[in-house]
């Protein structure tokens, strides 16, 4: 048998959502710099940056060495939740060799993606993070450059992912061996695999938050499964976690198609990265299902008896939360449309 006790994940929960609350005041989507190549040693530039509302942007902006020039003046908008900005600049004898820094970037929690599409149809990518804020452009990297990015921001999104790990979380209060765990885990990967490439692909597209709020509604449903199982019934989840897993993880790759979406795609690697990317979304969840296990498993043998009570606090905290977020995400499709 094999089921993480729900005192140690109310501990667990706890902490995460204490960890999750410290950082709600900082935006943890990443930037995005694009620099395409024209002509003329000329360079169209775009800078993506993260923002609430249609006034206020996360503070962050990228500057070039006194090579680069910029000409005429730029044009910003907001759209989706985030700043545009775009302008060109010169850089006489080309970009490469050029350093560009994200000033702000190391005040924050997020990570800044650069990529330089060159005229001949090869292309730089590189990330920045707040303790590494400059980049020297270069020619087109490897593909194990490309590769390793794109692995690093999926392991990156799943674990900064509260909602889809409360997900896995509430899955793995339910569930009672390691049979039924192995293929949960594999019936979630699979299922979010399909609408993560289908999506990023442009084959299939819907809205964003609908995604979102319905997202929240699936750990709702869960948790309300935990509740019913604890009453004696026998809950569909707990009898096939893997079929629910399955079923709701295709909404959840949408989430990470949305995710991916802003990052975007290198246009001549667009299958490695996207493979390398949902393999660090795996690898992410992966490292999150073993943290759990391992706390439980140590915590087991220490000489300490939690109250009764605490065993109550995992699933109506996890449907609590998940409940706010349905209607935080579904305002503007419901309540906000009808006041406005």
């Amino acid at each position: 048998m094999m089921r993480a006790p729900n005192s140690i994940v109310a501990l667990v929960l706890g902490w995460w959502l204490a960890f999750g609350a410290s950082l709600s005041a900082h935006e943890l989507r990443p930037s995005y710099l694009q620099i395409t190549e024209l002509e003329g040693e000329t360079y169209d530039v775009l800078w993506k940056v993260p923002a609430r509302g249609d006034s206020m942007r996360l503070s962050l902006d990228p500057y070039f060495d006194e090579r680069v020039k910029p000409v005429g003046d730029p044009v910003d908008a907001f759209v989706d939740n985030a700043h545009i900005r775009r302008w060109k600049i010169e850089c006489p004898g080309g970009i490469a060799g050029t350093e560009v820094t994200i000033g702000g970037l190391e005040r924050t929690f997020t990570d800044a993606l650069v990529r330089v599409a060159y005229a001949d149809g090869t292309e730089f990518v590189t990330r920045l993070q707040p303790d590494d804020i400059t980049a020297t452009i270069t020619a087109a990297p490897g593909t194990g450059a490309v590769a390793w990015t794109y692995f690093v921001l999926g392991v990156e999104h799943i674990l900064l992912g509260i909602d889809h790990l409360l997900f896995v979380l509430a899955l793995l209060l339910i569930i009672d061996s390691r049979r039924k765990l192995v293929g949960t885990i594999t019936a979630f990967t699979l299922a979010h695999s399909i609408t993560l490439a289908l999506a990023s692909l442009g084959y299939v597209s819907l809205p964003g938050p609908p995604v979102e709020a319905v997202i929240a509604l699936s750990i709702v449903l869960v948790a309300m499964e935990i509740l019913r199982k604890r009453r004696g019934d026998h809950p569909a989840t707990a009898r096939w976690p893997w079929v629910v897993a399955f079923g709701f993880g295709l909404l959840h790759g949408f989430g990470f198609a949305g995710a991916l979406g802003e990052i975007g795609l290198p246009q001549k690697a667009v299958p490695l990265a996207l493979l390398t990317f949902n393999v660090g979304v795996e690898a992410g969840q992966l490292i999150f299902v073993a943290a759990v296990l391992l706390l439980a498993a140590v915590l087991k043998r220490l000489p300490v008896q939690l109250p009764e009570w605490l065993k109550a606090v995992p699933p109506y905290a996890i449907g609590s939360l998940a409940m706010f977020w349905v209607i935080e995400r579904s305002w503007d499709y419901t309540f906000g449309m009808l006041i406005s």
